[in-house]
């Protein structure tokens, strides 16, 4: 994989792509029913950094008296301390708040990707790669 790309997923979206797809195994049924992830901030580059965590309204407590939990089962997921800080934020509805979430990138940021790309071997792996980036596009 070209080292262009490799950097931005490492940058952007690595650590927070792995809890958002075991977010239900790294917390458990209870509280993954009433919170996800809305994102990871890093605080330096081998630095832990913030989870900050949507929470449905009226189950703050709960997922407040289990920070500490969730920070130690990321933390050994991951093999070393990636997460230090959790920060709540709520919301009324989670349909709500999913819908409303939109991802985009640019067109020069999906130019670059695609540049970036053609020097790709594998072609499932552009393939694929090509496809997340339409897909965000959209």
């Amino acid at each position: 994989m070209p080292k262009s790309v490799k950097k931005i997923l490492n940058k952007r979206g690595f650590v927070y792509s792995e809890i958002l797809n075991r977010w239900n195994y790294l917390v458990g049924n209870e509280i993954s029913k009433v919170s996800f992830p809305k994102t990871f901030k890093p605080s330096g580059k081998n630095a832990p950094g913030t989870l900050i965590i949507n929470v449905q309204r009226g189950n703050e407590i709960n997922v407040e008296f289990s920070k500490n939990t969730i920070i130690e089962k990321i933390n050994g997921f991951f093999g070393y301390e990636i997460l230090n800080n959790i920060r709540l934020e709520t919301f009324n509805n989670l349909r709500e708040n999913i819908n409303k979430k939109k991802m985009y990138i640019s067109t020069n940021t999906k130019k670059k990707f695609q540049d970036s790309l053609k020097s790709l071997n594998n072609e499932k792996i552009k393939k694929s790669l090509m496809e997340l980036i339409n897909a965000i596009q959209k």
